[in-house]
């Protein structure tokens, strides 16, 4: 198993040359492509993060069939292939879609747009966020926010300075996976935002693009993009641990009493 992962790696790294890396960054794909990967990814992490933390919490703490339900429905864009959200997505804020002609009138042209490559992304990779949060959540000691409110906390404090700090990690690690998963959305940026170079056109769609023509440009532009997801992997790794020694670090304060024996 660990042959099938690590042997195409190898492949494609061996596939290009300095030079052909060279090449494939001057090419007119790269920086636009690079540039709209880095907006996009940043803004729809920017939008789970804000929209998914009070849905995390929500989940994490309340019970019953309808959290059930709710966790099933954030799960759906996991298992429904990404060209399927895509069309969805069309067939709801298209012009002919369940909201766009009251969109449309309105002003508001969502489809092949740079807005509609961040709601591909959100939709895509939402997920991984608020399931890694929500079981962060789970983990924080209920009577610790109790004893917040008993000293005066209100029900936000609590949250942003209790519950936030202790669950840091897992918010942190879910949100590594969400924009990872963003960086390498491809089917549903296809088929809601299009593929125009400097407005939709992202990094995985520049690569298919430039499959059609240049392999060597192909091949050099996804040597970039598996690079900055390694790159990514190793904070996402060491990250949340380090986080967790901190937050599980006991107080070494110098007036600290040693408990009476």
């Amino acid at each position: 198993m660990l042959a099938i992962v690590t042997v195409p790696l190898i492949a494609l790294a061996s596939a290009s040359s300095p030079s052909d890396i060279a090449a494939g960054a001057r090419h007119p794909l790269f920086v636009p492509a690079l540039w709209l990967s880095a907006r996009t990814t940043v803004a729809s992490l920017a939008v789970i993060v804000a929209a998914g933390t009070p849905l995390a919490w929500w989940l994490a703490r309340a019970s019953g069939r309808g959290t059930r339900s709710v966790e099933l429905l954030v799960d759906l864009p996991v298992v429904i292939p990404p060209a399927v959200m895509g069309i969805a997505l069309l067939q709801t804020f298209g012009p002919q879609g369940l909201l766009g002609p009251a969109m449309g009138s309105l002003g508001i042209n969502l489809p092949f747009t740079t807005t509609a490559v961040v709601a591909a992304q959100v939709v895509v990779s939402a997920p991984f966020y608020i399931q890694g949060a929500a079981a962060a959540f789970r983990r924080v000691d209920g009577d610790l926010l109790i004893v917040a409110r008993t000293l005066g906390q209100s029900p936000a404090g609590a949250f942003f300075r209790i519950a936030v700090p202790l669950a840091l990690p897992g918010m942190v690690a879910g949100a590594a996976l969400s924009w990872a998963r963003a960086l390498g959305e491809f089917g549903a940026t296809l088929f809601f935002a299009g593929n125009f170079p400097g407005s939709t056109q992202t990094m995985p769609l520049a690569i298919y693009t430039a499959l059609e023509s240049d392999t060597r440009v192909a091949v050099a532009l996804a040597l970039v993009l598996a690079a900055a997801s390694v790159l990514l992997l190793i904070p996402l790794r060491t990250l949340p641990s380090l986080l967790s020694r901190r937050v599980d670090r006991p107080s070494r304060s110098p007036h600290a009493r040693s408990p009476a024996k």
